[in-house]
């Protein structure tokens, strides 16, 4: 087990909160598709943001709440129009293959979408910060931690690839595979993957997402 003790706990908790509540109200911010230029490239620096305070919580020691039972905090708030918007933004490049598993061998590729990722994300660590605007700050911290290993980690890690990819495409002036009618519910091998890759030339993408070829 690593650990990595900060040297005060409530800075360490204020630090990472400070880190959650930015990615929250940033990717809000552009689901309102007010700057829909740089939607891309913001959304990449905030991603890689979070998993910075992901890892700051892998590597910390396990941290364990102050109540057995976790104390309710009512209905979720709803994410769908969140989820919607970006998706209609990030149309035709929302969805993406993915192997959820680098250990697990000869898995297949599985579509995934960027906007249902950072919606997932977004529904954890809102749960998180329920609890820490309720004064449960290790409450808070128990589970960012604990959904950083079970979800959101995992995730947040496989959006960020996907929009790396996507900005290191056009910047390199390399054309696109887009999973051309491809849906997230459809569950398709290598092979069917490889058939509906249509092509997308970096022209198409750079206008509208916000991204420049870097000439």
């Amino acid at each position: 087990m690593l650990h990595a003790r900060a040297h005060d706990p409530g800075d360490f908790a204020v630090q990472i909160a400070d880190q959650v509540e930015s990615f929250l109200v940033a990717v809000t911010e552009v689901a309102k598709g007010d700057e829909p230029d740089s939607a891309v490239p913001f959304l990449l620096l905030e991603v890689s943001q979070l998993l910075l305070a992901g890892g700051r919580l892998g590597a910390h020691e396990d941290i364990v709440p102050d109540e057995r039972y976790e104390p309710d905090l009512g209905p979720e708030p709803d994410v769908d129009e969140l989820r919607e918007r970006l998706a209609a933004m990030l149309d035709p490049v929302d969805v993406y293959s993915e192997v959820f598993d680098p250990y697990e061998p000869h898995k297949a590729p599985v579509p995934c979408r960027i906007s249902d990722d950072l919606a997932g994300v977004i529904t954890d660590l809102r749960h998180g910060m329920a609890h820490y605007r309720a004064g449960r700050t290790v409450e808070a911290l128990w589970w960012w931690q604990f959904s950083y290993f079970s979800n959101w980690g995992s995730t947040t890690s496989a959006c960020l690839r996907a929009l790396q990819s996507l900005v290191a495409h056009v910047r390199l002036d390399q054309p696109l595979q887009e999973l051309n009618g491809l849906d997230t519910d459809q569950d398709l091998g290598e092979d069917e993957l490889a058939e509906e890759a249509g092509r997308v030339m970096a022209e198409e993408l750079a206008g509208p997402l916000g991204l420049q070829d870097g000439k």
